[in-house]
């Protein structure tokens, strides 16, 4: 029903940025909450950042200062820029969204695209 995409992930030196998109396609009524999380390797998955429709936002901390969530509702779209990157940022990162469809509200991920900070 809901088809999240996502794109912008590659392999970037420590200190250098990159800026993930993900858009939302499919029987979408409105989107609330759109984030983005990150499971590196061996380890759980984790929240990175997200965005309510009006715009509010939050980060985890070892993000705070260096990653900006932002969202074009007109395009169904959320962005992740990230600035400072870091080897410990290094991860498959996800979107995610919490959509009102036509047949009822769905939790929705996108495919995952790689970031790797290595040098």
């Amino acid at each position: 029903q809901v088809q999240l995409v996502e794109s912008g992930g590659g392999l970037v030196q420590p200190g250098g940025s990159l800026r993930l998109s993900c858009a939302a396609s499919g029987s979408i009524v409105r989107i609330y909450a759109m984030g983005w999380y990150r499971q590196p390797p061996g380890k759980q998955r984790e929240l990175v950042a997200a965005i309510l429709n009006g715009g509010s936002t939050n980060y985890t901390d070892s993000v705070k200062g260096r990653f900006t969530i932002s969202r074009d509702n007109a395009k169904n779209t959320v962005y992740l820029q990230m600035n400072s990157l870091k080897p410990e940022d290094t991860a498959v990162y996800y979107c995610n969204a919490g959509v009102l469809t036509t047949k009822g509200p769905l939790l929705s991920w996108g495919q995952g695209t790689q970031v790797t900070v290595s040098s």
